[in-house]
């Protein structure tokens, strides 16, 4: 675990150094903060009701996560740092894990700055307990397994966009999951629902705590950081 850790604090000081993470969060906070004034402030009367916070949050990882991790592995690959990296002590598993532990502080740390957007709310009402945490417990899990998808687009290209655009289209996919599963009936239809990132936060959302929309993001994020060790795997034997 010590090698994952100091990969992570490597990553982290990387995210701090990069412009790129810092127009990510910049952006972030705008884009947030603007829906947050029409969602609550515009409209009248307001609702004291974190579920707008939560989905504003989650429209908004579309877009902020595949930025946050393009380089996570493509600028390795840009640098040609990847073979002092794939050939250091650390196993491709370890490699992978400390990059995405950074990637998860970062998802936290944009989590925690929703939260103030919670707090103004509070000030002008009560907010259902249940709801606010679980809700929040939604977030967490969706952005951790966006992270771990972008971790795995970043690794199949050496070009920082190209692996945002990838990290973004796979997003989408799994985004519209539901309208996609509309357009068919019976059993098939409800397979591909399952598979709808958005559609798995409802009940979370709703105050419910479902183990099956727990287990689909954990399943979900274990899957592609399994995919992006084989990705790495494959680049080692090349």
């Amino acid at each position: 675990m010590r090698k994952t850790w100091a990969i992570c604090r490597k990553e982290l000081q990387t995210f701090f150094y990069s412009p790129m993470a810092y127009v990510a969060f910049a952006f972030y906070a705008l884009l947030s903060g603007v829906m947050f004034y029409m969602n609550f402030v515009g409209m009248q009367p307001s609702l004291v009701d974190v579920r707008y916070i939560v989905s504003n949050t989650a429209f908004i990882y579309l877009f902020i996560i595949p930025l946050l991790t393009m380089r996570l592995m493509a600028d390795e690959f840009r640098q040609g740092t990847d073979e002092l990296l794939l050939t250091s002590p650390a196993s491709l598993t370890e490699i992978v894990l400390g990059k995405y532990l950074a990637a998860l502080v970062m998802n936290g740390a944009l989590v925690v700055f929703s939260f103030i957007y919670a707090l103004i709310m509070a000030a002008y009402g009560t907010l259902d307990q249940p709801i606010l945490w679980l809700s929040y417990l939604s977030v967490f899990l969706l952005g951790a397994a966006m992270m771990a998808i972008g971790l795995f687009a970043s690794s199949l290209s050496s070009n920082q966009m190209v692996g945002g655009i990838i990290g973004l289209v796979i997003l989408l996919l799994f985004w519209v999951m539901d309208a996609i599963g509309n357009s068919f009936t019976g059993k098939l239809k409800d397979i591909i629902v399952q598979f709808s990132i958005s559609g798995r936060s409802i009940n979370l959302q709703k105050g419910i705590l479902h183990g099956a929309d727990i287990f689909f993001y954990i399943g979900l994020t274990i899957v592609f950081l399994v995919l992006s060790v084989q990705v790495l795997q494959r680049k080692r034997w090349r």
